[in-house]
């Protein structure tokens, strides 16, 4: 217990030094902007492929995979049945079964993989199972029925293959199951370019909570409390179920599901929203909410399960 809290006061602490930086400004207007674009195109996708590449796929593709599956259908039912009862548009139906289980693995998941539960390969199977199913669904879904951007099939068909996150993970396991060592030459700089990846996702995510309003307070208020209650509380109940009642899990292994079920919506499914030009709105104050309730909700997951 003591070194899950001491994890959660190590990024508590780096998050604030962003939030520092983000009122000062100490990185100008673009700070977290080219913070994250690091992240996500050059430290994350090196920081993946080296965990992966010598991780045990047994850890990666196991009852935890379908766990995730399990509840991210679960919470994004649960969305689209009040969504149908109460008349929602398709795009506020869609962006609002994302929010609701749709994790924020690439970014808080891979520090809170690393500090909390000791291993970033940990996330690699929510990873996998959104950028390849979830994603290519969602975004068909919204092709099909919105009036913004239309892409081609090729494009949506092979989304996960051009996402870096996406296509590091794809290759660091293609890695393990051939059994190919990386030679030190490739892999060492790999793994230096790799550790930017936390620090620059926390930094970046403190920066971008300075200025932020309150959600929850709009038109789209409904949706929003929805899809944040069922992001924070609803999917980190099933998986808890799952995991225990199921499949018997206990210990690191339940808790390592349940923190990955209870991190909050993921911050791409506005750019999702403003791309296709639907519940824009929605998409923002939930995420900020589900991020808002996910630091509690994760401190009380650690203290019961740890």
């Amino acid at each position: 217990m003591r070194g899950v809290l001491t994890g959660f006061g190590v990024i508590a602490v780096v998050i604030g030094v962003g939030y520092l930086i983000g009122r000062r400004r100490y990185l100008g207007d673009n700070g977290r902007e080219v913070l994250t674009k690091l992240a996500f195109h050059v430290a994350t996708p090196a920081l993946l492929f080296t965990t992966l590449a010598q991780a045990d796929l047994s850890v990666v593709l196991s009852s935890r995979l379908l766990i995730t599956a399990l509840s991210t259908a679960a919470a994004a039912g649960v969305f689209v049945a009040v969504a149908l009862v109460r008349r929602w548009d398709v795009g506020t139906t869609t962006i609002g079964a994302l929010c609701s289980s749709y994790v924020n693995a690439g970014n808080l998941g891979i520090p809170i993989a690393v500090y909390v539960l000791g291993d970033a390969s940990l996330v690699a199977p929510v990873l996998l199972f959104q950028q390849i199913v979830v994603t290519p669904i969602a975004l068909t879904v919204l092709d099909l029925t919105g009036s913004g951007e239309k892409r081609p099939v090729w494009q949506r068909v092979t989304t996960p293959l051009r996402n870096p996150v996406a296509a590091s993970s794809l290759c660091g396991v293609a890695v393990a199951a051939t059994g190919v060592t990386v030679p030190g030459p490739v892999l060492d700089p790999l793994i230096l370019i790799g550790n930017m990846s936390v620090p620059a996702v926390l930094l970046a995510f403190g920066i971008s909570l300075y200025g932020s309003a309150l959600p929850g307070r709009g038109p789209d208020r409904r949706p929003v409390l929805l899809s944040a209650g069922l992001k924070s509380v609803g999917q980190p109940l099933v998986a808890w179920a799952l995991g225990a009642l199921v499949f018997g899990l206990h210990g690191a292994a339940l808790l390592d599901v349940v923190v990955t079920s209870a991190l909050p919506a993921a911050q791409n499914l506005y750019t999702y929203a403003s791309r296709y030009r639907v519940a824009e709105r929605l998409a923002r104050e939930s995420i900020l909410l589900s991020t808002m309730l996910s630091v509690p909700g994760l401190v009380v997951v650690a203290a019961l399960l740890s």
